[in-house]
């Protein structure tokens, strides 16, 4: 077993899988149940401000709890490697990409009167089969 199968697989990140999981339950039943807890309790409804606070809290508590695993880290590195080609990307200018969406908008529309002139076509020879 390698070094870094053996890290993927250590106790401490089993924890860490396990906590975020339980963040990320905690935030979809929370989310799911508090306004009615809330209402029983108090006799009124929850402020949704509240609500979307505690439920963006609580999942970012649990990415943060995933992404101190190894594969956490792992997916992180792939984050920065990925950005790094994106910025090795060569865009095309304004003028490249207004003459290649014209070329669509051309394309289409002959197609458009390809098809109608097509349908046309089909539709008068059958109305002089059926007659």
């Amino acid at each position: 077993m390698s070094t870094e199968s053996k890290a993927n697989n250590s106790p401490l990140d089993i924890v860490k899988w396990l906590v975020a999981i339980a963040l990320f339950a905690a935030a979809v039943v929370g989310n799911y149940m508090a306004p009615d807890l809330y209402l029983e309790a108090q006799g009124e409804e929850l402020p949704l401000l509240f609500q979307v606070l505690a439920v963006v809290a609580l999942m970012l508590l649990s990415a943060g709890a995933a992404l101190t695993t190894a594969k956490g880290q792992a997916f992180l590195q792939l984050l920065k490697e990925a950005n790094i080609e994106r910025r090795k990307v060569v865009w095309p200018t304004r003028q490249e990409t207004t003459q290649t969406t014209m070329i669509v908008v051309v394309v289409v529309f002959v197609m458009a009167l390809i098809l109608w002139g097509l349908d046309s076509l089909l539709g008068w020879l059958i109305s002089l089969i059926v007659g």
